[in-house]
C-alpha cells in the first residue's frame, strides 16, 4: 500500500490522500501536529478510531504524534466494503470527526490521557462525551455538511445493521443537534461581520 506524505508531519496512504487533505484543510491548529492515517485490518465496534502514539505519550503535549486507524473494511448487512471505497464526502466526515478527537487529546496531559483512555473503555456515559465533543469540533470547524452526510449514510442505509446505527444514535450528535450547532456557528459568524 502507497503512502504518500501530505506535508512533512503527515501520511496518509495514496487512495484516501484526497480526503485526508480536504479534512485537514479545515484544522490549520493541527498544521505542526504529526499526524499518520494508516489501514487496519479490523477495529472492534468502530470504523476509524484517533489516538496518540503510545511513545509520544512519554514527551510534552507539543511534540505528541497522533494516529488515525481506519478499518480496512465495513461490513454491512453480510457484505463487506472497502473503507476507501465509501463516497469521498463520507469519508472527509469519518475523517473531520476523528481529527475532532484530536484537538480534544492536545488539550490533555498524558496522564489525563491515559485516564481519558481508560474511561472511555468502561464508561458508557464517557464514550458519548467523547464522541459528541470531536463531533462538536467538526463543526466548529465547519464541517457540518459532511458530519451531516455520514451521519446520513450510516442512519439512512437500509444495509447498515440496527446495531451499529444504534451506537450512533447512542454516543453521537444527532442530525438535529448537528444543525443546531451549524445555525449557531452562522449566527456568530453574522455578528462578527454586523
Amino acid at each position: 500500500m502507497t503512502t504518500l506524505a501530505l506535508k512533512a508531519q503527515y501520511k496518509a496512504p495514496a487512495s484516501i490522500i484526497k480526503e485526508v487533505k480536504i479534512a485537514l484543510d479545515h484544522y490549520p491548529e493541527l498544521n505542526d501536529t504529526p499526524i499518520t492515517f494508516k489501514f487496519k485490518k479490523n477495529i472492534s465496534k468502530s470504523t476509524m478510531q484517533a489516538q496518540p502514539h503510545f511513545w509520544s505519550l512519554f514527551k510534552s503535549w507539543k511534540n505528541r504524534k497522533y494516529v488515525i486507524l481506519i478499518s480496512e473494511r465495513i461490513k454491512i448487512s453480510g457484505k463487506t466494503f472497502l473503507t476507501r471505497d465509501i463516497p469521498q464526502n463520507i469519508m472527509i466526515g469519518w475523517l473531520g470527526h476523528e481529527l475532532g478527537h484530536v484537538m480534544d487529546y492536545r488539550n490533555r496531559s498524558s496522564l489525563n490521557l491515559i485516564w481519558f483512555g481508560l474511561k472511555y473503555t468502561f464508561s458508557g456515559s464517557y464514550i458519548k462525551e467523547a464522541e459528541r465533543a470531536a463531533d462538536t469540533y467538526a463543526v466548529s470547524h465547519g464541517m457540518g455538511d459532511y458530519i451531516l452526510q455520514t451521519k446520513s449514510f450510516i442512519l439512512d442505509n437500509a444495509e447498515i445493521e440496527e446495531k451499529y446505527k444504534s451506537r450512533i444514535r447512542k454516543y453521537y450528535l444527532s442530525p438535529k443537534e448537528i444543525m443546531t450547532l451549524v445555525e449557531e456557528k452562522e449566527q456568530v459568524e453574522e455578528e462578527k461581520v454586523d
